[in-house]
């Protein structure tokens, strides 16, 4: 497991941009700068390629916790190239309790969930009720990458306004979601912001983020602007 490490940490600063790393660390207020390297992230998932077919890839991801930001993401990239559900789920379930900033949580998005979105949805609901704040995001933002389409149903937004917490990273998220599902299922969305189904906070950055957005229409826009909560 130390060789892997030591290889992988080698080759992240063969990578490092220490300009990218000062405006990096501006943008994970959450992150200590000394565990920052500076690696762009298309660099990383070229690292990502190349890792998963070393046979001692799976070391790497058995290794907890990280000295730095972008051996993580690494390791979130890694998880993407699993080609097994369960095994997934496995990796995600040991990988998010060390998931420490919003950055590092939104970049994993496996694409084997896309084939298994009913037992997704129900891993969904275990982690919007975990007590770790980036559990509960990543849950959100799964409920938003992959149910707010085809699979959408409005039951879904119930799942999302449920959601209480005191974290901003948890709110922002559930923002999000309201503001990609006014986006996309506007007249199911809706009332959950006339009904004031979220707390004031994220009711409010939700419409903001919708009134920002280019896939909300104009008219939708003004009507949610006599939304807001003073």
């Amino acid at each position: 497991m130390i060789e892997i490490e030591k290889y992988i940490q080698k080759r992240l600063f063969e990578l490092q941009d220490t300009k990218f790393k000062d405006f990096q660390c501006k943008l994970i207020p959450t992150v200590n700068p000394d565990s920052v390297i500076g690696v762009r992230t298309p660099e990383l998932r070229k690292l990502a390629k190349e890792i998963c077919k070393m046979s001692d890839a799976n070391n790497f991801m058995d290794i907890y916790p990280h000295k730095y930001f972008e051996e993580n993401n690494l390791h979130g990239f890694l998880i993407e190239t699993v080609n097994d559900f369960d095994s997934t789920i496995e990796y995600i379930d040991e990988f998010l309790p060390y998931v420490d900033n919003w950055a590092t949580c939104d970049l994993v998005s496996p694409k084997i969930f896309k084939k298994h979105l009913p037992e997704l949805l129900e891993k969904i609901k275990v982690w919007i009720n975990d007590d770790h704040t980036y559990t509960i995001r990543f849950g959100i933002e799964m409920l938003m990458s992959f149910y707010l389409d085809e699979r959408f149903r409005e039951e879904y937004l119930d799942l999302a306004a449920a959601v209480r917490s005191q974290e901003y990273y948890v709110n922002m998220m559930t923002a999000w979601y309201f503001a990609t599902a006014l986006a996309k299922q506007y007249e199911a969305t809706l009332p959950y912001i006339e009904n004031h189904s979220l707390d004031k906070w994220t009711h409010n950055k939700a419409i903001q983020k919708a009134i920002e957005s280019y896939r909300v229409d104009k008219e939708h826009k003004e009507y949610l602007r006599t939304l807001k909560i003073k």
